[in-house]
């Protein structure tokens, strides 16, 4: 590989790829590399630092029976976790169709007309909820109501979110609240933090006359037996779907999700997923309106797409999908009745319960000389977590696992820790079960497709997920190679450990000592983490790079604002940025002004120099991606950093391109003020679909003091920005992974994998360059870990274009690379280090037969309409067709290349037809009969 990118060693193409002034000769401050059987071992131990007891803690978190099937299959199954984002619809059904059975639950369970297909989590959800409301406010209303009986961290999200908008959010009883024609939107919640189900119906509907939106935090198992929000007036709702099979993990990962009318569909963030037909009319699925995304809306944009949690989404639909609407029914009964059980139990030991109308949660004042304080001490001698208000009463929330044994424990516990003298049996035959009252009843059916009625036994179940994981082009399939997205190794030995009960059993509000694995899991990575990007502190909470981004900008705000200089507001963005980058700056309250790119692609200096001078007395910050995104080391990011320092901002790093620079180069050593860190990328996090992310934020000592903090745990700066995520230490189960991944390869291995991506990257570019332009470069020559073929001159001698590459790559058994970003007409090439050199030859063999079929239209011998590009992909049943009226044959459409003859990849459907789908918008199953009426299958 060396020899075909003209180097002796790789030190030397290192060497010339990385610039010098910014190079780091260190040796990063990481433990020596573990071996795997070692690493588990440790693992193993680590988590037997926490005490997992029963939690009943609730505020929107409920431990949960994760089916084995959806466990094994899906969470632990490898042709899920690596699939990529389904930009590529036709190597993506069957994740989609998974995300559409999402979609139809959450809108089936709220009784509204559209859902997204997942958010982060519940307190970010409401937020979006919030900027929702926002965007469709009239008359310039910027008052957001938010009940008082909303979970604390969910109203300390929305207060993060609404500070740089300018919104002022009141948080008060519905009961009191006067309403005005300033108020936007208003948030109840459904039920309420302490248990109880209120009737909304008549403060509803008075908010919508003033024009107000009105959302609901929902619990969505609740829904089974309550009057869904759609019904009583909500426009809006909002929760988790944490409690559908999703391990606790600490915190995260879990789905959110979010229904709405269907007048909000073209405002709603986040991605919707919906039906659309194929090139022969047959029924496809795709991620509908996609120009909303923030690639095209940029700084545009009022949401960010990249907010979305997949994989567990999935793992919520498919649960959902298994139990049907009689088992989530029956499970939601069992609930109540030992809610009300309990409630029963406690009154008759002479306590006060507090909550009149109840779920699964009650509020209860404990008799007696000792009260709250010597409940809790039985607790604690039991093993057993309770909420405590803080105010003499305690909350209890019961679950899917809890059962008549756990409620007798629990009397006990308010029994002076004795036996009570009744057991939950015996008042079940003697206590009625009481109705739910008639505005809480729920009459309306939910989860009617078939598709929730099919799969009751183990081996349907089994086999419907397998069908829909063939149906895509994961990891265990070839390559994905995504540049700016890189797709890697996510190694067995890292994932194991997500799911073992010592870790994903703890509620993220258990009290922190008996979370003494993870906390080591944590002190490791606030090291390591600030280690390998020559920064001085840490923040985990957020959970995902686009919240890392948000954090990370907040903090420079909040930096600002600290010195009297909230005036600075204008964020510098260069034009070759992620458009995450313009989108986040916006929803920190930022003006984006965009930075002109050379003809190299780097930053233009002179454009730079001259927009920081502009803007000198308003500057806050640049957003730089480094390598850039047009995968080239800049040699001027040095003095991009000091002309943003000489007038008065600061230098926010997309840690997009991380994984270029582990052991080689460190962003606070060349001038950042603050990065992202994507360990979905870099630190083998698998991308699930489009999620699970992580996000962490790396800072000097200067902004370290604005980390944010947390209302339930010591976390953040002195002087802390408010919570990003709902959870203290965001999606932490995860932050197991890239653990262990830095274990794996310790302080050489991390720096080795940097130096394998680059030469990876330079040797296909090595490999294509005779074929294709490389668009970019650096100053020796090389590319970093990423490299753009430019298509466009192809386009105006043939009518080829890149999206007729990306679709013929699918019949060669391939994912396509990034697709027209970030110059149109292009692909974006990242191999990483994971992958093998037999791969990168098959991928770039692939690309060269492909060069060659464009030929063959240049030169007259293909037809330019009709031909195996224009028609790609080609689908099995395309080719076994009695007809065949095409001028190449059949072979050449489906075995393009010896490799696909040895293992051949086959698309379930042929090209999606975009255009429909988005005049057309369905998000939610359509029965059988529905296609065949419109002559679909």
């Amino acid at each position: 590989m060396l020899d075909a990118v003209g180097y002796d060693s790789l030190d030397d193409l290192v060497r010339d790829t990385v610039p010098a002034a910014i190079r780091y000769s260190g040796r990063l401050e990481l433990p020596d590399a573990t071996p795997e059987s070692d690493l588990l071992a440790e693992l193993a131990e680590i988590a037997g630092e926490n005490e997992v007891r029963r939690s009943y803690l609730g505020m929107g978190y409920s431990d949960t029976v994760t089916p084995g099937v959806i466990l094994r299959n899906v969470m632990e199954n490898p042709g899920w976790y690596t699939q990529y984002t389904p930009y590529q619809a036709e190597i993506s059904q069957g994740r989609l169709e998974a995300l559409l059975n999402f979609q139809t639950m959450v809108m089936d369970l709220t009784g509204l007309e559209i859902a997204n297909a997942s958010l982060l989590d519940e307190a970010t959800a409401t937020a979006e909820a919030m900027h929702l409301a926002h965007q469709d406010a009239r008359g310039g209303a910027d008052t957001f109501f938010v009940s008082e009986g909303c979970h604390p961290q969910t109203i300390e999200v929305v207060r993060t979110r609404a500070w740089p908008l300018d919104v002022e959010v009141v948080v008060g009883d519905p009961a009191t609240f006067e309403l005005h024609d300033g108020v936007f939107g208003v948030v109840l919640p459904y039920p309420a933090t302490d248990g109880s189900v209120l009737d909304y119906r008549g403060f509803a509907a008075r908010a919508r006359e003033q024009g107000a939106t009105v959302i609901a935090c929902a619990d969505l198992l609740s829904l089974a037996l309550l009057t869904p929000p759609g019904e009583w007036g909500a426009d809006v709702a909002v929760g988790s779907t944490q409690r559908f099979g999703v391990p606790l993990g600490f915190g995260g990962p879990h789905a959110a999700y979010m229904a709405a009318a269907e007048r909000y569909k073209r405002k709603m963030p986040g991605r919707i997923i919906g039906v659309s037909v194929d090139a022969d009319g047959k029924r496809a699925l795709r991620m509908a309106l996609q120009t909303r995304e923030q690639h095209i809306r940029r700084e545009r944009a009022t949401s960010n797409i990249c907010t979305a949690q997949v994989l567990l989404a999935i793992m919520a639909g498919a649960y959902a999908v298994y139990h049907g609407p009689d088992g989530l029914r029956a499970m939601a009964e069992r609930i109540r009745r030992l809610t009300g059980l309990l409630g029963a139990g406690l009154e008759r030991l002479g306590h006060e319960i507090l909550t009149e109308v109840a779920f699964d949660t009650l509020r209860v004042r404990p008799a007696g000389e000792d009260g709250a304080t010597g409940v809790l001490d039985a607790c604690e001698t039991a093993g057993i977590n309770l909420r405590d208000f803080g105010d003499g009463t305690l909350g209890i929330s019961l679950d899917e696992t809890t059962g008549p044994d756990e409620v007798d424990e629990l009397l006990a516990c308010f029994h002076g820790g004795e036996p009570a003298p009744f057991t939950t049996e015996e008042l079940d035959g003697s206590v009625e079960a009481s109705e739910l009252p008639g505005f809480a009843r729920r009459t309306s059916d939910f989860l009617t497709h078939e598709v929730f009625h099919e799969h009751r036994s183990e081996t349907e179940m089994l086999r419907y997920l397998h069908r829909l994981e063939v149906k895509d082009l994961s990891l265990n399939t070839s390559m994905i190679p995504l540049g700016s997205c890189t797709m890697k190794l996510n190694a067995t030995s890292e994932m194991e450990a997500v799911t073992w009960p010592e870790f994903g059993r703890l509620h993220p509000f258990a009290p922190v000592d008996q979370a003494g694995g993870y906390r080591r899991i944590f002190r490791d990575l606030e090291a390591w983490l600030p280690a390998i990007t020559g920064f001085d502190a840490c923040s985990l909470q957020p959970n995902s790079g686009a919240q890392g981004e948000y954090a990370g900008l907040l903090t420079i705000k909040a930096f600002h604002a600290d010195r009297g200089e909230s005036r600075r507001n204008v964020c510098l963005v260069p034009s070759s940025a992620h458009g995450t980058n313009p989108a986040s700056a916006v929803m920190a309250g930022m003006k984006v002004v965009v930075v002109k790119s050379d003809e190299e692609g780097s930053i233009d200096l002179d454009d730079l120099r001259a927009k920081a001078e502009k803007y000198a007395d308003a500057l806050a910050a640049i957003m730089v991606t480094y390598p850039s995104t047009h995968g080239v080391f800049e040699e001027g990011i040095v003095e991009v950093c000091e002309i943003v320092h000489e007038h008065g901002g600061r230098v926010y790093l997309d840690g997009a391109n991380l994984n270029a620079q582990v052991g080689l180069a460190r962003p606070g050593d060349y001038g950042a003020d603050v990065c992202h860190i994507n360990l979905h990328k870099t630190f083998a996090i698998p991308h699930g679909g489009g999620g699970p992310g992580m996000g962490p934020i790396c800072c000097t000592d200067e902004l370290a003091p604005f980390l944010p903090g947390h209302p339930l745990a010591e976390v953040g700066g002195e002087r802390g920005i408010s919570a990003v995520s709902a959870a203290p230490w965001g999606s932490a189960s995860i932050l197991l992974i890239s653990w262990a991944y830095i274990k794996l390869l310790g302080a050489e291995g991390c720096r080795r994998a940097s130096e394998v991506a680059i030469l990876n990257a330079n040797y296909m570019a090595a490999r294509l360059q005779d074929h294709f332009d490389i668009l970019y470069r650096g100053d020796s020559g090389q590319v970093a870990h990423e490299f753009i073929v430019d298509l466009r001159p192809l386009r105006k001698s043939t009518g080829i274009t890149e999206e007729d590459v990306a679709k013929r790559l699918m019949d060669y058994g391939f994912h396509a690379p990034t697709v027209s970003f970030p110059v149109a007409g292009t692909l974006m090439i990242e191999p990483t280090e994971s992958e093998s050199r037999a791969e990168l030859d098959r991928f770039c063999d692939a690309l060269v037969s492909i060069r060659a079929e464009i030929q063959q239209i240049e030169m007259g011998i293909a037809d330019p309409d009709d031909n195996a590009l224009k028609n790609a992909p080609h689908t099995a049943e395309m080719v076994t067709a009695d007809d065949w009226e095409h001028a190449y044959s059949r072979r050449h459409a489906a075995f393009p290349s010896p490799a696909s003859r040895l293992s051949k990849y086959w698309p379930p459907v042929r090209r999606v037809d975009n255009a429909y789908g988005d005049r057309n918008l369905i998000c939610s199953c359509l029965p059988t009969e529905a296609y065949a009426e419109a002559g679909v299958d």
